[in-house]
């Protein structure tokens, strides 16, 4: 196994054997694509890499020999066209098989790779554009990805070739073509156009539910990073098989479609769709035997909503969860239905996985878990200080002695930025958390989100996650109100789930449900239905925006 090179011990008795003899061998010079792909590729070229299929009948299967073909040809492609080691190019793939060739031939290169989304207007990629200097954009041939490529070409003078994955298009480049020209042999680059540890690999518009978006930038050591996630929480199988609900546009798919999985020795479970049907996913996990599944709490609740007896997911041996906390019922009724225990992460764009619920630990449903080896983590309050149990602060990552492996390098030409949240060997992650009496975190909310009311400090997700129990309540968002009493108080705006009317009755059971789930100081005094959400391109409810409107 590959993952011999990388590490000094593999096996651990306890999750303190864990944090004190987990190392990761980082070699002087690194690159996923050449010293993973390639060397898995000579050692076992019919290994499976990657299962893919869509909603229209289409499957394919990729081992790492086809992955390391693929990768050479487009590597000799993008630089027959001019791109070099440095040059940004941003991938708008949706979940392509076309992205992993891509992604590898970019790692081949040394150019930068940066995973966009679908969603993106003509302002936002006019913004990346110019933000990061992109050289190069590969987009799938979406009509609407394609018109605000082409609106925003005017204005993207950086901007110097256009690439659609599978068509001929006037002004575009097809990459398909271009593989098929291209020599299928790429000779690892030495001299200047090496790569070195330290130079960037990955860029991520982070979507901030605040601002603009940040550029977070990860070097070549980043994968080496993925190997806690996916081998230690994930805990996918060697030659078995991981599904990662993600769009390769947003770093979740970092974390679990390509570097700790394969890695590990895992293939990786590619669902290309464009509309979520939760019956679909357990199709394809009982299809394709799926070993280990990670997905946020939404998809979860979508499903245990379907008649799960209906399935055969005997081949699942892990499932994980991320993105927020866990709703303990969520937890009970897919234990009861499946017999595996949901183990909550957490990590930021920022880092890897760097809280979780490991294999040696009870899960505590609501619970991120423990700290990641590697990362030394604390809840500290406003003037520095940690925490007492019980006490809520915010998350720091001490990175004075230490840097964890897979940690990001700062904000991409944006030093000021970078030096307002990691200074003095401390990095601050902007979430609040308290830690129990076990050591385990539990999660808050971001730090401009929390409510102070009457003395208290109210956590958004806490009322949230007590919301979403009650039937009526298909999804919510909880803010702070200016109160001249109590400083603030606790609002609900909520879509109502089919067959509910909005009313004061119904406002009424709801506050009273909170109260009874959790602490009652903890109830929304105002209740707001509506029929949606502000939410930022990736997704998250952009909570300030409900503030501003609320002024």
């Amino acid at each position: 196994m590959v993952l011999d090179k990388y590490l000094k011990q593999i096996d651990f008795q306890s999750y303190e054997d864990f944090r004190s003899g987990f190392s990761i061998n980082i070699p002087d010079t690194f690159n996923f694509a050449w010293d993973v792909v390639d060397e898995i590729a000579a050692l076992t070229p019919e290994k499976k890499a990657m299962v893919w299929c869509d909603d229209n009948e289409n499957e394919a299967f990729f081992t790492f020999a086809r992955m390391k073909y693929y990768s050479d040809k487009a590597a000799n492609y993008f630089k027959s066209v001019g791109i070099k080691k440095g040059d940004r190019v941003m991938l708008i793939m949706k979940r392509h098989y076309m992205f992993w060739f891509c992604t590898l031939a970019l790692n081949k290169i040394g150019a930068v790779t940066i995973p966009a989304t679908h969603l993106l207007t003509a302002k936002d990629i006019i913004y990346r554009n110019n933000a990061a200097g992109i050289k190069m954009i590969v987009s799938v041939p979406d009509p609407l990805v394609i018109q605000h490529i082409e609106e925003a070409e005017s204005q993207s003078p950086s901007l110097k070739h256009k690439v659609l994955a599978d068509t001929d298009k006037e002004g575009w480049l097809n990459l398909s073509k271009g593989l098929d020209d291209s020599p299928d042999l790429f000779p690892r680059p030495s001299g200047d156009e090496a790569v070195n540890n330290d130079d960037i690999m990955l860029l991520y518009f982070t979507s901030g539910t605040t601002g603009m978006p940040k550029m977070v930038t990860h070097d070549f050591t980043y994968p080496l990073g993925h190997i806690v996630t996916a081998r230690y929480w994930q805990k996918v199988q060697d030659n078995g098989l991981h599904f990662t609900i993600a769009d390769t546009g947003w770093a979740k798919s970092a974390w679990g479609k390509i570097y700790g999985q394969w890695l590990s020795g895992s293939a990786v479970m590619t669902y290309d769709f464009d509309k979520f049907v939760p019956e679909n996913i357990l199709k394809v996990i009982e299809k394709y035997k799926v070993t280990t599944f990670c997905a946020p709490p939404t998809i979860y609740r979508f499903l245990i909503k379907e008649d799960l007896s209906r399935y055969d997911l005997s081949s699942l041996v892990n499932c994980v969860v991320a993105g927020e906390p866990l709703n303990p019922e969520v937890y009970r009724y897919f234990f009861e239905k499946t017999g595996i225990r949901l183990m909550e992460g957490y990590g930021q764009t920022e880092c890897t996985v760097a809280i979780a619920t490991y294999p040696w630990l009870d899960p505590k449903p609501g619970s991120m878990g423990k700290p990641s080896p590697g990362y030394d983590i604390d809840i500290v309050d406003e003037k520095g200080n940690s925490c007492e149990i019980g006490n809520e602060g915010e998350i720091v990552i001490y990175t004075g002695k230490r840097k964890p492996v897979g940690m990001f390098k700062g904000y991409y030409r944006d030093d000021e930025l970078t030096k307002s949240v990691w200074y003095d060997g401390v990095y601050r992650t902007g979430d609040m958390a308290w830690s129990d009496e076990d050591g385990y975190f539990w999660f808050v909310g971001r730090a401009d989100d929390i409510i102070k009311s009457s003395g208290y400090r109210i956590g958004p997700f806490e009322v949230e996650s007590a919301l979403i129990e009650h039937p009526a309540v298909l999804e919510c968002a909880v803010t702070a109100v200016p109160d001249p009493d109590r400083g603030q108080i606790v609002k609900a705006t909520v879509i109502l789930a089919k067959n509910y009317t909005p009313g004061d009755e119904l406002a009424r059971q709801l506050q009273e449900h909170v109260k009874k789930v959790t602490a009652p100081y903890k109830y929304p005094r105002i209740v707001e239905f509506v029929t949606e959400l502000p939410k930022t391109i990736s997704g998250k409810i952009r909570r300030v925006q409900i503030r501003e409107e609320e002024k």
